[in-house]
Formats: structure tokens, C-alpha cells, sequence
């Protein structure tokens, strides 16, 4: 495996200059970002295959894994809903070890393949959801068997893993391999893995999110002001698009309960129930109501 492997070329490595340990491991760290090119096919493949699942249904995004891959995986959901509104009810992460696991060690629960399959019943994984698997070895059997399980209840499944020709990219309707190889401190997957995991990660959900109208031209509406600077950012964003003044834009903003599309509308003419139900009937898409 090759996430596994000693490279020769860090032998030694304790006895090596500090300066010269921080430029092998920054060198691991852009190999790891090239890595993610190769990767871009299958990468718009899983944002476009969850788009068309979301697009219109209630379906969920769920993220999947163990250990440094879960905590990556929970750590791009979480930011999906103030960056672009999406819904807190249509979110959901499951970690082996449960959610403890975030901020503790639970390695040997990577192993339980009847908790993941458990996980998966009580969330009542369905046809209208999005599994996202993650994980650098590729054959982690907790994210494996939930892989499994949420296909067979007819999930779109997309498993990310560092090693080719693993039982996750097997097992998901759409891999996407991040071909890292060996790490400089060998077996430490949370540095060269753990980045490529990330960059790719912010790669599908940005693209699913701008693919579902959450963004629009390079603006990010669905932004939830829930803080001063945010709310600054909500105003621009809607005076950008709207041609309009900050103040009558923060206006508007406070008339649409801060969602920036909503405001965007009323400043060129729309009811408020009437632009709410526009919206509705696009899926939130602005682009889509204003061209």
C-alpha cells in the first residue's frame, strides 16, 4: 500500500537539519495539491452525480469516515451551511466511534463494520441522498461497509481514497483516487493524504453548491449573516448584483431576514412572498430567476 510505504528518500530523517525537514515536508505537501489533477474528472463526475440527486428532492449530503479522513470529511460539511446556506436538516456525518471521535482518538472503532452498517439504517439512507466515503488507506472496513449499505439503499456513493485499486473506490458508484504516495514520516496520513483529502473535498462541494445555484456569477448567496462581518459581506455580495447602494442593500437584507437572494429580488421589484416563492420554485437558483 502505498500511503504505507517507507520512502528511501526520507531515511534518517530525525538526524536531518531542521531546515532541511520543513522543505521535505512542504515538498510532500505540493506533491500531495498535484496529485488532485488527475483526480478533477472523477471529482466533477461525484459533484455533478450529487447534483442531479439534490437538485429537486429532500436528499442529504452525508460524509463518511474514520479517524483523520472522518474529521476532514466533518469538517468540510460543517461549513457548507454558513458559507452557503445549506440546510442544517439536509446535513449529516457519520464517524466511526460516533461523534466523540472528532476530538479523541478512537482507532479501533475503524474496524466496526456493524456499526456502519447501523449508522446507515437508523439515518434511513435513501435514493434521494449523497454518501461521501473517505478514506487515505481505501480500506478502512467501517467506511467501506457504510459504502456499501448506503448503495445498496440507493444512494449516490462517492468514496475518495490515496491508494488505487482499493475496496472504497470499488465500492462507490464514483472514486476519486488521490495518489499521494508514500508520506515522509511513513504511515502519517494526516499530512501529505490528509491534504490532497481536503483540497479535493473543497473542490466537490464548491462545485455541487455553485451547481445548485448557491452561488451566483462568483458571489456566494446562500452566505448565512450571522455575524457582523458577515453581514457586511451579505450587503456587498447583494449590492454587487443588484447595482444598488451598501445601505439600500443592508435594507433589503433586513426586509429578507439576511438571505441575500431574497434581497437581491426585492431590490428589483419583487413582493417578498413573492420572491421567497420564486425562489422555492427554482431551488434557491438565481440565476435561474435573473438570468
Amino acid at each position: 500500500m502505498k500511503t504505507e510505504a517507507v520512502a528511501r528518500r526520507y531515511r534518517n530523517l530525525d538526524t536531518w537539519p531542521d531546515s532541511e525537514i520543513l522543505d521535505a515536508f512542504l515538498e510532500r505537501q505540493l506533491a500531495a495539491l498535484a496529485s488532485v489533477k488527475p483526480a478533477l474528472a472523477s471529482i466533477e463526475a461525484a459533484a455533478v452525480g450529487a447534483a442531479e440527486r439534490l437538485r429537486h428532492s429532500n436528499g442529504r449530503l452525508i460524509y463518511v469516515g474514520a479517524g483523520t479522513s472522518g474529521r476532514l470529511a466533518v469538517l468540510d460539511s460543517v461549513e457548507l451551511l454558513p458559507t452557503f446556506g445549506w440546510p442544517a436538516e439536509r446535513l449529516l456525518y457519520l464517524l466511526a466511534g460516533g461523534e466523540k471521535a472528532l476530538v479523541r482518538s478512537a482507532e479501533a472503532a475503524e474496524d466496526e463494520t456493524a456499526d456502519a452498517q447501523r449508522q446507515i439504517a437508523e439515518a434511513k439512507v435513501g435514493p434521494s441522498d449523497v454518501f461521501i466515503g473517505v478514506a487515505a488507506s481505501g480500506t478502512t472496513p467501517f467506511t467501506i461497509a457504510a459504502a456499501k449499505a448506503a448503495r445498496d439503499r440507493g444512494a449516490f456513493t462517492v468514496g475518495l481514497a490515496n491508494n488505487p485499486g482499493t475496496p472504497l473506490l470499488e465500492a462507490a458508484e464514483v472514486g476519486v483516487l488521490l495518489d499521494t504516495g508514500p508520506e515522509v514520516i511513513a504511515g502519517s496520513t494526516r499530512m501529505a493524504a490528509g491534504t490532497a483529502q481536503k483540497v479535493a473535498l473543497n473542490l466537490f462541494s464548491s462545485l455541487l453548491m455553485l451547481r445548485l445555484g448557491r452561488v451566483y456569477s462568483n458571489l456566494m448567496v446562500g452566505v448565512q449573516a450571522t455575524n457582523a462581518k458577515l453581514v457586511r459581506r451579505a450587503a456587498q455580495i447583494v449590492a454587487e448584483i443588484s447595482g444598488k447602494s451598501l445601505d439600500e442593500a443592508g435594507q433589503a437584507l433586513e426586509r429578507a431576514d439576511g438571505d441575500s437572494r431574497v434581497a437581491v429580488l426585492l431590490l428589483r421589484g419583487y413582493g417578498l412572498d413573492e420572491a421567497r416563492e420564486i425562489l422555492k420554485a427554482t431551488g434557491g437558483n438565481l440565476r435561474e430567476v435573473i438570468g
